[in-house]
């Protein structure tokens, strides 16, 4: 059992950390850290690459230490396009909650599958971390008298390449440059998607869309929705939304049209903080209304 504790040693680690990564994200007080961003960056460009490697590669003589952490890294590098891709064809899409989940699951299945794996070999072939073992290992390899320096060289270049990146890949993330400040702002007809809306009436009726906005601005932002037929406001259907920056808001809004006629202006009008009178953005419907039989 004591071996086997000592053969998971990394693996236990990978997991924990992948546990720390989800709690620093997903918990609000500390969403806000920066510490934030420098574990998704490493939950994305290391971990996932090391688990694989960890299942394909099982036994001590398959890599050795620096292979293992160069594979690692390219690895995880190939897997993240590939696990993006998967969600971008899902109805979940490519956003930091289910990329966060299946990074997390993937990170922990491969361990399992390299636990198991490891769990086959004797114990004297099996991989595993010692790190007091590593240290002393890394510092025999460099002292070694028979390996060349060419090697030496490659095997620093390598090491400096793979940190440099992963610093300059943190920097851009964590200072990312802004890009145009805009708010989207749509309606959805019935069942939720773009068309099919709403268009005739029977007075007194009432009507149903849904409307979404999503703050692009850089900044929290209060939004008003006023909807107007024939520039006659709707009271019951004026709303107040706070967001953050890169936070959505979908809902659906009721309205009742009061007037009767045809090819009616039904107007869905955004308002911004700043700007009370004129809209922010606006969309509209053109609606039919006939007397009650």
């Amino acid at each position: 059992m004591a071996g086997n504790r000592q053969l998971s040693m990394d693996l236990l680690f990978v997991a924990g950390f992948v546990f720390i990564t989800n709690i620093f994200i997903l918990v609000p007080v500390l969403s806000d850290s920066f510490l934030h961003t420098y574990l998704g960056i490493i939950i994305v460009l290391f971990l996932p690459g090391y688990a694989l490697t960890g299942a394909l590669f099982p036994a001590k003589k398959d890599l050795d230490g620096i292979e293992r952490a160069a594979i690692s890294f390219g690895l995880s590098i190939s897997i993240a396009p590939l696990l993006g891709l998967g969600l971008n064809y899902s109805s979940w899409g490519i956003r930091e909650i289910p990329l966060l989940t299946e990074f997390s699951i993937f990170t922990l299945l491969m361990c399992a599958i390299a636990y198991y794996r490891r769990g086959l070999l004797p114990e004297t072939e099996a991989f595993g971390v010692s790190f007091k073992r590593c240290y002393l290992s890394m510092k025999a390899r460099i002292l070694e008298k028979t390996e060349s320096k060419t090697d030496k060289v490659i095997a620093v270049i390598l090491i400096l390449s793979i940190l440099a990146s992963m610093g300059s890949l943190a920097y851009i993330i964590g200072n990312p440059k802004e890009g145009e400040h805009f708010t989207e702002f749509y309606i959805l007809g019935n069942n939720s998607k773009i068309g099919d809306y709403p268009t005739e009436f029977v007075q007194g009726e009432k009507g149903t869309v849904t409307v979404g906005i999503i703050n692009h601005e850089y900044r929290p932002m209060d939004y008003t929705i006023d909807v107007r037929l024939e520039n006659r406001s709707l009271p019951e259907s004026k709303k107040q939304i706070s967001l953050g920056n890169n936070m959505s808001w979908e809902q659906t809004v009721n309205f009742t049209p009061p007037l009767e006629g045809k090819n009616m202006k039904l107007e869905f009008l955004l308002f911004n903080e700043t700007e009370k009178t004129i809209p922010y953005r606006n969309l509209h419907l053109w609606i039919n209304v006939t007397e009650e039989a």
